[in-house]
């Protein structure tokens, strides 16, 4: 059945004749053609659900206010797609008209219409009417300034059958003289979209509807335009508390204003302010000093969050409205509604909302006040008045939540309390109190988590169970770990897992999942098996998909522990500091099994060994296979102390003959050693020391000890001691009796302990020794780096081509820093690293002032010099110059796969470094005919040799000749991981 807004059959079509009538009567009265009725109204969206839905087929609701009275001439609209055709002249009939509650001068007019675009995109559907009502004060000749309109919708694959923001409160407001005027106009998103409210300019378009209708429109109203509006500012356009809006004595100014929670907002003698919140909606105007007509527009966007945190702007409804202001003696009704509240799902929400009139309680000019409740979640949720007062009026609202509401945001309800004053509206108007109430629905906590160490005689994991997730809508679990117990417990309606509480994310499963093995997986993906002795703690919650988003609470802890005891490093000593044989010493702690028994098998400690602070897995290389468990230390010699600093990673493993089983390997922590810097100050009167470490132990909670001699022969002395951080410590060495000139030679020795083990505490480990001059550095260079010229590779005809590589100049100049600094440079250490941030590589050394980077990938990296003395001194390192990658992707718009070798396949023709394109083409009917992700190791990106998708027999079918609209999502290589999506067309020919 073919689907509308709603309605009837019997309203879709119109007799000929009828339709005959009316164009006839048009034509003969202009005036009514061309009348001054239109108050407000917007245009909103929604996608296809019918039965055989069709992703490019959309379903639109037009709504007017206007005057009300049978000569209103609304009976039929025009509508522009913007997709450059449109409804043609009147060619959309209205389906309702109706008065709007509790406002007599007003009617609603709503007409369906429907259109099917051809192709993915961003369309501007726009309404032009013809005219505004006169009067309206914040404009000039309202009368003579067209009504528009227009909503932006997306058509996407990536989106799915998005529902575009619908807006649920009327476009009319009344605000009496000298009050504060509120108006919220209701807005809700199916999807759990972001909506965003802003005000904007009302609009207007000169050139009309027929100056604006073009082919294929013919006849008599074919018009003379291109099916594309242009519209501009209504003339002479101001938000309605700008002083010169009127010509009234009284300047604008604010009254006493106390929000809904308490807080005041306004202040008497203020100047007068129109304002809207982005994130509710509501529009305050404090306070109007004019009666009459104005106009005012907000648009209201929509916002995507995708995966990451990215957003993306999706689509936009302008509503133009319009708010009557009215000299009156009354005041507008007090409503009182329940506080903003958290609810789990498939709790039940019920609520009860009060208003009395804004009289005195015990006046006998107390009148009656009407409830009204505005929200994308009515119906399935009600608000049913009871009571209309005088003296108070109530209602009740009642909302069974289920998991489908799971979201991030709130739910908005937003209740309007409007009175009934005696006599004439026009000199004792109705007014009205709007409050908004905030509903936040989250997940239920996962049930029954237990942790159980996994059985055996060596346990070195646990596996966590817990019952199916009650909220089969979401779209994983989080797994957290931490040591010990946390004495965190949730707050109400707190979801997720703080980081206050110590637990760290190991894993994620999909929702459906009840099961997960902790096996001690690493930061680097090595299963290294968990520390037995140690008793490990687990939450888990639920994530809900985007995006709405949302998350549960977290389940109750869940604990287990793992018998026996691990190897540990405890120590990574340099005993001795030399360029080839320097000397580390290594320990560790020896292992016990679940039962104190002997391990089974064969068991062997495997010490490996990676140059650098933070190496990467695959850097390590044994150094040593020990098979006495007692002997848990080893020497390591011939190392390049002075220069380097080494990391250490400890294997125990267990082996077993052929067929007996799978050898077992439990991973230590590494650990690396300590490694100090020292520089002198620039006028060579002190000396700052430097040093880092990355060890699974804590060396924070004891202090650092410094040690210094004079020379390389005197003995050590401790000079004093400085707090570490987790990665390193410093100090500065202002000692007076310093001699400028003189050799100094020093090393640091840290104090460390594992937290969770009282045992391993007093871990003391010594730095390499760092031996200088106190004298002058030398001055730091200032670097600069020859940009790539992005835009003249972006022209090229093609490009990258096979053999192309990207080459970084740099140059640089003798700086002036630090002050006093030695500019005669023997030398310059030059430094290159591909990301913004992790370590540099030596690239090489240089006498000149400038260096030469060739056949590169990519012309992205950071780049950085160091100043030689010819006493070997080393500057400061320079400042750090980086480029970005080039952002550029360009692709045909036709390729010929018919096996010539010439433009075979569909791949970019000029593009910068990427790291994955997921591509994917349509047929003109929105088919999807072919997908594939490329990445930058594949020798040709996309590829694409007009094959279809993989149908029966495994079989690829080959599209045929024709266009074909496609969607490139480019993940580019640049710093910020840069994700763009291309849309076009490309034809196929063979």
């Amino acid at each position: 059945m073919e689907q509308r807004f709603t309605l009837g059959a019997r309203l879709l079509v119109r007799p000929v004749l009828l339709t005959i009538m009316l164009l006839a009567g048009l034509a003969l009265r202009p005036d009514i053609a061309y009348a001054m009725h239109i108050r407000a109204g917007d245009i909103q969206a929604k996608v296809d659900t019918t039965s055989r839905a069709n992703p490019f087929r959309i379903f639109f609701k037009l709504t007017l206010y206007t005057d009300p009275g049978p000569n209103v001439p609304e009976e039929f609209e025009t509508v522009f797609f913007g997709d450059g055709t449109s409804s043609c002249y009147n060619g959309i009939p209205r389906a309702v008209v109706r008065g709007v509650p509790g406002t007599a001068d007003t009617d609603v007019n709503i007409y369906y219409f429907e259109h099917t675009y051809q192709s993915v995109g961003a369309f501007e559907v726009e309404f032009i009417g013809q005219n505004r009502v006169a009067g309206v004060l914040n404009m000039a000749n309202s009368s003579t300034q067209t009504f528009y309109l227009r909503t932006r919708i997306t058509i996407d694959p990536t989106l799915g059958r998005n529902h575009s923001a619908i807006l649920t409160a009327p476009a009319v407001d009344k605000a009496g003289l000298y009050q504060v005027f509120q108006h919220n106009p209701a807005g809700f998103d199916a999807d759990g979209d972001s909506l965003a409210y802003k005000l904007v300019p009302c609009q207007q378009v000169p050139a009309g509807v027929l100056g604006t209708l073009g082919p294929p429109c013919t006849g008599t109203n074919g018009g003379t335009g291109t099916n594309n509006p242009i519209p501009i500012n209504c003339t002479n356009y101001r938000l309605p508390n700008t002083p010169n809006v009127t010509a009234a004595n009284n300047p604008p100014y604010q009254v006493d204003f106390i929000d809904q929670y308490g807080v005041q907002t306004g202040f008497a003698g203020q100047p007068a302010t129109f304002v809207q919140d982005v994130q509710t909606g509501m529009i305050t105007w404090n306070a109007p000093v004019a009666v009459g007509f104005y106009n005012v527009a907000m648009v209201v966007e929509e916002w995507r969050r995708f995966g990451g945190g990215r957003k993306r702007l999706i689509g936009e409804v302008v509503r133009d409205m319009q708010i009557n202001v009215l000299a009156t003696n009354d005041l507008p009704p007090s409503l009182i509604v329940p506080a903003d509240i958290c609810v789990v799902a498939g709790q039940r929400v019920s609520g009860t909302v009060t208003a009395t009139d804004g009289v005195s309680p015990t006046s006998s000019a107390a009148t009656a006040v009407s409830l009204f409740a505005y929200s994308g979640i009515i119906p399935p949720a009600t608000f049913v008045q009871s009571q209309t007062g005088p003296l108070q009026a109530s209602g009740t609202f009642a909302w069974q939540t289920d998991c489908s509401n799971v979201a991030r945001l709130p739910y908005q309800v937003t209740f309007k309390a409007q009175d009934t004053p005696t006599g004439s509206s026009s000199t004792n108007p109705p007014l009205v109190d709007i409050k908004v109430w905030r509903i936040t629905v989250v997940g239920p906590p996962p049930q029954s988590l237990q942790a159980t160490a996994v059985p055996g005689s060596n346990p070195t994991s646990i596996t966590l169970n817990w019952n199916t997730y009650q909220c089969a809508n979401a779209s994983q679990m989080n797994i957290y770990r931490r040591i010990n117990q946390s004495g965190w417990v949730p707050s109400a309606c707190e979801t997720g897992i703080p980081a206050s509480a110590g637990y760290v994310r190991i894993g994620t499963v999909p929702i459906g999942t009840t099961t997960f093995t902790d096996a001690g997986v690493d930061a680097s993906g090595t299963v290294r098996g968990l520390d037995r002795g140690l008793t490990y703690c687990y939450r888990i919650y639920a994530d809900f998909p985007l995006p709405a988003g949302g998350r549960s609470i977290a389940s109750a802890e869940a604990c287990a522990s793992i018998p026996g005891a691990s190897a540990r490093l405890i120590k990574v000593d340099v005993t001795s500091t030399q360029t080839n044989t320097g000397q580390i010493e290594v320990c560790w702690t020896e292992p016990r099994s679940a039962t104190g028994a002997p391990f089974d098998g064969t068991p062997s400690y495997v010490l490996s060994r990676a140059e650098g602070l933070n190496p990467a897995a695959t850097a390590f290389v044994p150094v040593t296979n020990i098979t006495t468990l007692s002997n848990t230390c080893y020497t390591d010699t011939n190392l390049n102390t002075l220069d380097k600093q080494y990391t250490y990673k400890l294997d125990f493993v267990q082996t077993f003959p052929p067929g007996a089983g799978a050898t077992i390997t439990e991973t230590a922590a590494p650990a690396s050693s300590v490694r100090l810097s020292a520089l002198p100050d620039p006028r060579a009167t002190f000396i700052n020391l430097n040093w880092t470490h990355n060890v699974p132990w804590d060396n924070t909670a004891h202090p650092t000890t410094v040690y210094r001699r004079m020379g390389g022969t005197s003995a050590y002395t401790r000079i004093g001691t400085a707090t570490s951080t987790a990665t390193g410590g410093t100090y500065t060495d202002n000692d007076p009796t310093l001699v400028k000139g003189q050799s100094y030679c020093y090393y640091v020795q840290t104090d460390g302990q594992y937290a969770n083990i009282p045992a391993l505490s007093s871990l003391l480990n010594r730095s390499q020794e760092r031996c200088l001059d106190l004298i002058t550095p030398p001055c730091t260079p200032e670097l600069t780096l020859v940009t790539t010229n992005c835009d003249s590779l972006s022209n090229l005809p093609e490009f990258p081509g096979l053999r192309e590589r990207y080459t970084n100049r740099l140059r640089w100049t003798v700086g002036r820093a630090p002050a006093g600094c030695e500019a005669a440079i023997a030398s310059y250490r030059v430094y290159y690293r591909p990301t913004p941030t992790g370590a540099f590589a030596y690239l090489g050394s240089t006498a000149q002032p400038g260096f030469v980077h060739p056949n590169l990938l990519f012309s992205g990296g950071c780049y950085a010099v160091q100043a030689v003395a010819s006493s070997g001194a080393l500057s400061d390192t320079s400042n750090v110059a980086c480029q970005d990658n080039c952002l550029f992707f360009k692709l045909p718009n036709v390729f010929t796969p018919n096996g010539d070798g010439q433009n075979d396949v569909f791949r970019p023709k000029n593009n910068s470094p990427v790291r994955r394109i997921r591509f994917q083409a349509f047929n003109r009917w929105g088919v999807q005919v072919f997908q594939n992700t490329t990445t930058a190791d594949d020798p040709v990106l996309i590829n694409w040799n007009a094959g279809g998708l993989t149908g029966d027999f495994g079989k690829a079918a080959r599209v045929s000749g024709g266009v074909y609209y496609y969607l490139a999502e480019v993940e580019f290589a640049d710093f910020a991981n840069t994700k763009r999506t291309y849309k076009g067309w490309v034809e196929v020919i063979r």
